[in-house]
């Protein structure tokens, strides 16, 4: 918030500001109702819920995709393991005999390989490859790894069960010759010589196959989830339709009775303040004029105790009549109704400098505040210029009105004695000045009052009016 500030004079700090009231920034009218902001949030939590469905769905599809092309392949090693490979495996091959590797050469590309298949070993347990589809790697010997050693070494299992299958990297030297194909699946899987000795019969599938598989996952799930967020949020629209006008209406109708509420109030405090002021307020003013008119007899009469008896009830009863003045002010100030707020605080600053108190008035022509924000500053000028008359001794006064962006701020500051500001609003029952009555009414219209003052360095006020 901006805060508007002075000292006392040069070089005098001026004490900290202190919340007396802090309402919420709303003002009493609620804003307007806007369905299509309402619909905009709508659509855009759904794109936002789509694009999150998008991304998940898409991470989930291809790692299911690559998980079923990978079973996929190993299902089909497995199969040609057994129907062809194996079958086609002689003694001669463990000695890279050239008729058994071109047997095997001949069932492999017959039988074996295939746009899904590019690539085919057959490894002893040395790690020497005894075959493959590729003549430059046969008789070249590779480390196995431990996972290739330990499967080459157990007895063989059930169909498929001794299968392994994974994406390939191709970082290593036996896989210099597919590096040029891009990614790969690696299945391999054990076979035996008709003697028994194990072999590792090895195929490499093309990773594109993944992609097609996750295009089809992906494709089932987007189809299902999207049609079903898409046909959700068409459901709500006429629902959400029907409760926004309703809304809309509800709205207007609070809006309306607040209106006349307000109207009816007003209209009321007129009404109240011309009957008093008409009625009893003249009879008061009948009654003082006949008491010091009683006064003045008998003292001509020779009773000067009954004369002065009669003084001091006149006095009390044109006291009256200014505290029954000041509250018909309050109830409805004339000038502020009639003449606006400006005129109003001109008035206020005009009965504070027949007292002798040097008043600058610093307000802005245009203050954007409905008549009962014009009020509630008002009421808040009106107390604090009363305290000051009362209790502040100040020889000047400063009263300041204006508009920013977003906030109309009263600042009212002078520079009298000053009093204990933290202490009075620590405990409030030392009230003295009103203060709990500014509280209520500051906090009620969502606006924000604020006070700084201390023995001997005057007395600041500042409320903060959020605008419409």
């Amino acid at each position: 918030m901006t805060v508007v500030g002075t000292g006392k004079g040069q070089g005098v700090v001026p004490p900290p500001w202190l919340h007396v009231a802090a309402g919420s920034s709303a003002r009493l009218a609620e804003p307007p109702l806007r369905p299509w902001r309402v619909f905009c949030q709508l659509v855009a939590g759904a794109l936002v819920v789509i694009s999150l469905v998008a991304l998940v769905g898409g991470v989930a599809s291809r790692r299911l995709g690559e998980a079923d092309s990978v079973s996929d392949a190993a299902r089909t090693a497995n199969l040609l393991a057994v129907t062809a490979a194996q079958p086609a495996v002689s003694e001669a091959l463990l000695v890279s005999d050239p008729s058994a590797v071109a047997a095997m050469d001949k069932v492999v590309r017959e039988r074996v390989l295939s746009p899904s298949i590019v690539r085919v070993k057959i490894w002893d347990p040395q790690g020497r490859i005894l075959y493959s589809d590729a003549a430059a790697l046969i008789g070249q010997r590779f480390l196995l790894g431990q996972e290739e050693q330990n499967l080459l070494a157990q007895p063989l299992l059930r169909l498929g069960a001794d299968t392994r299958a994974d994406v390939s990297d191709l970082t290593a030297p036996e896989n210099r010759l597919e590096r040029g194909q891009g990614r790969l699946l690696e299945v391999y899987r054990p076979i035996r010589t008709p003697s028994g000795k194990p072999l590792l019969f090895e195929i490499y599938a093309p990773y594109g196959q993944v992609a097609v598989r996750t295009g089809q996952l992906w494709g089932g799930l987007a189809g299902v989830t999207l049609i079903s967020l898409l046909l959700l949020v068409a459901l709500m629209l006429p629902v959400l339709w029907t409760l926004l006008n309703r809304l809309s209406r509800s709205q207007a109708q609070r809006e309306a009775l607040l209106r006349h509420a307000n109207d009816a109030s007003t209209q009321e405090r007129r009404r109240l303040a011309g009957a008093i002021d008409d009625s009893v307020v003249q009879d008061l003013v009948g009654a003082s004029f006949a008491v010091a008119a009683g006064a003045e007899r008998a003292r001509t009469l020779g009773g000067p105790e009954l004369a002065d008896q009669l003084r001091a009830a006149a006095g009390t009863v044109r006291t009256s009549i200014g505290g029954l003045r000041s509250l018909l002010v309050d109830v409805y100030p004339a000038s502020l109704a009639t003449a606006g707020l400006r005129a109003a605080l001109t008035d206020l600053a005009s009965s504070l400098r027949s007292r002798g108190t040097a008043v600058t008035l610093d307000l802005d022509p245009e203050t954007g505040l409905d008549a009962a924000g014009e009020r509630l500053v008002f009421r808040v000028a009106r107390e604090c210029l009363a305290n000051v008359a009362k209790h502040a001794a100040a020889t000047t006064v400063l009263v300041s009105l204006k508009r920013t962006d977003r906030l109309l701020l009263l600042a009212i500051m002078d520079d009298g004695v000053g009093f204990d500001a933290a202490g009075l609003l620590a405990d409030p029952t030392q009230d003295h000045v009103g203060l709990g009555v500014l509280r209520d009414v500051v906090a009620d219209s969502g606006s924000e009052l604020l006070l700084s003052s201390r023995p001997g360095a005057g007395t600041r006020w500042q409320l903060a009016i959020p605008l419409a």
